[in-house]
């Protein structure tokens, strides 16, 4: 059986990741990672630290993974939480078609 995510059903793991990206996570979210991570469909969006603990750019891995991985510098993220947040918007809208239009903080007055 092949798992795919279901922007209805799924979409209540969206706040559990925003509020603790890297934490472990339920069972029903790590199901969801997994196969945002795992998935083969065309380019894959990776993080790459270009300086652990304080500059992180997102990068995409072609299918073909002879090719180079394109990184995107225009947008960069000083801790892991906050890349990984988007990371994750990007996986949604890449399996769901859905846009996250949520930031990774709420501002605070």
């Amino acid at each position: 059986m092949v798992y795919r995510i279901d922007a209805e059903t799924d979409r209540t793991y969206i706040e559990e990741f925003r509020v603790a990206p890297i934490a472990p996570h339920s069972p029903g979210l790590q199901r969801v990672l997994n196969i945002m991570r795992l998935w083969r469909g065309g380019d894959q969006f990776i993080l790459i630290a270009r300086e652990e603990f304080a500059d992180y750019v997102i990068g995409r891995m072609p299918p073909d993974r002879a090719q180079p991985i394109v990184i995107e510098t225009d947008l960069s993220f000083s801790t892991r939480e906050e890349a990984e947040w988007e990371l994750f918007r990007r996986r949604w809208r890449q399996h769901t078609g859905e846009d996250i239009n949520q930031p990774f903080r709420d501002e605070v007055s």
